[in-house]
């Protein structure tokens, strides 16, 4: 799969790649769904995974309008960079190791919709273009979506075939 140079493929890559994750957690028997990975530190089952994206979705659903209303935040939270997200991704583990895996699977389906939603308004230009806006720093908002996105439901399906195969 090409990465995405347009909105429309932005959307159709997303919305694809979205409905190959389900295809694949759906295609799992229930007790599938719930057992204990073998292979993983972190992300330990099913539900440990959709947490994970839609905590990552969160994230881009907090920084983008923030930005937009002008009150310019990172997209990563303080006290977080690029060289120590890994501690944030534990913190949002921790953070839902009571959240049941149906609630997982609906927060995760939403805020994939608020996603699309989101992307929906920007042009290929807005998206697309290097520094369009300033706090993209040297890349697109069109990578931050991706990132968020299509890319990051490859990563679960990756672990989840991994998974299913153990």
């Amino acid at each position: 799969m090409a990465r995405p140079t347009t909105k429309q493929d932005l959307i159709v890559a997303a919305n694809n790649q979205f409905e190959r994750l389900w295809k694949q957690i759906d295609s799992m028997p229930k007790e599938k769904q719930q057992e204990t990975f073998s292979f993983e530190d972190r992300d330990k089952n099913l539900r440990d995974v959709l947490i994970h994206l839609y905590e990552w979705h969160q994230l881009l659903l907090n920084w983008i309008p923030a930005n937009l209303t002008g009150n310019t935040v990172s997209f990563l939270p303080e006290p977080y960079n690029w060289k120590t997200y890994p501690k944030m991704n534990v913190e949002f583990w921790g953070k839902h190791q009571t959240t049941p895996l149906e609630d997982a699977i609906a927060l995760l389906k939403k805020s994939h919709a608020d996603i699309m939603k989101l992307i929906e308004p920007f042009t290929d230009e807005e998206l697309f273009t290097k520094k369009h806006f300033s706090w993209t720093g040297t890349t697109n908002l069109g990578s931050y979506c991706i990132s968020a996105t299509s890319s990051h439901y490859d990563w679960a399906m990756k672990k989840l075939k991994r998974h299913i195969k153990s």
